[in-house]
């Protein structure tokens, strides 16, 4: 018998299907697929074809369902381009059909280092090098998309972005007070570091596409050689400046990180150094990147308030405790991370 699967109604999801004209016959082999901490991902067949699925968690946040149809629309405008994400097979905003937003995408071929790292695919130096260029040349190829085509127009706030971003993520940590148990004030330095970005704010941006939480975590890696097979999890992207894309890889590079932080975790000790990551990605992106430690300490910034949002929903009972204590230890670490940034003579 086929499990039963969190927030996928098989009948449902058959019948909207059929709809679509994808496929024929019974779903078959559905499997939760390990990724992210929030959101659900299945795996099923149906007929010749393999699928995956990915909807907003069943306790849902106020744009969760907004946010799928985000990340639909982006799969969409990249389908064609040299950006290797996951193909973008369908997508369905009408949230009767499952009680949430959802699309569904091929699977990959390949695998999330922070799962395991195959020794025949990384176990080296020199793999593990290679594998470091090619994470930066993912978000490269990704700076050079055109935002001007129809299939972003409308698709996020393109003016002012540099101007917003402080206050816009300092608003996010001070809504958390509305959590049920949340201690507001917890995160360490974080007027220090609102005021240095509001202090050195460059002058002025390219905008381009970018993914907005470029880690590790949120790529999958061919099982063949040391190569990018896809970035995913695209729930922050956005019409910004990508050289956030290069901080938020610097901010939570592993060999950059303290032996007891979580970031850490990963051992790859023949990852690139910080100066040839940089120098590659403004080689193959043509973009400035003279600008780039403001970019690093925002990566920082906010990816520690997007975090620290999560053990907030784990201390009112929205995801398992280890899991916000672990998150909030991370989030700590990143703006460690930030003040020694601005510190650094």
């Amino acid at each position: 018998m086929t499990p039963l699967i969190t927030g996928v109604d098989r009948a449902a999801l058959t019948a909207w299907m059929d709809r679509e004209g994808l496929g024929d016959g019974p779903l078959s082999g559905l499997d939760h697929l390990a990724g992210g901490t929030q959101n659900i991902l299945v795996r099923f067949t149906r007929g010749d074809r393999d699928y995956v699925l990915r909807r907003p968690p069943t306790r849902k946040r106020a744009n969760s369902d907004e946010t799928m149809r985000r990340e639909a629309r982006v799969l969409g405008a990249l389908r064609g381009t040299t950006v290797p994400c996951p193909t973008l097979i369908a997508h369905c905003d009408d949230t009767e059909v499952l009680g949430a937003a959802f699309y569904l995408m091929a699977p990959v071929d390949g695998f999330t280092p922070t799962n395991g790292l195959p020794a025949d695919v990384i176990g080296g130096n020199e793999q593990q090098h290679r594998l470091g260029l090619s994470l930066v040349e993912g978000i490269a190829e990704l700076s050079k998309v055109d935002v001007s085509t129809p299939a972003l127009a409308g698709f996020g706030r393109r003016e002012g972005w540099l101007e917003r971003q402080v206050d816009r993520w300092r608003s996010q940590l001070d809504g958390y007070a509305q959590i049920p148990g949340y201690q507001v004030g917890s995160l360490p330095h974080i007027d220090p570091i609102a005021g240095w970005l509001r202090r050195h704010r460059p002058a002025q941006s390219t905008a381009g596409l970018l993914h907005g939480d470029y880690h590790f975590a949120n790529v999958m890696v061919r099982h063949d050689a040391p190569e990018l097979a896809a970035i995913v999890d695209w729930e922050l992207s956005t019409i910004g400046d990508p050289l956030l894309d290069l901080g938020h890889l610097l901010a939570t590079w592993p060999t950059l990180q303290p032996p007891e932080s979580t970031l850490g975790a990963l051992n790859l000790p023949g990852l690139p150094a910080e100066s040839e990551l940089v120098e590659h990605y403004a080689r193959v992106s043509g973009r400035d990147v003279s600008h780039l430690s403001w970019f690093t300490v925002l990566a920082c910034f906010r990816l520690a308030i997007l975090l620290e949002g999560s053990r907030a929903r784990a201390m009112a009972g929205d995801m398992p405790q280890e899991t916000g204590r672990r998150l909030g230890e991370m989030a700590r670490s990143l703006l460690q991370r930030a003040r020694d940034l601005i510190d650094a003579p």
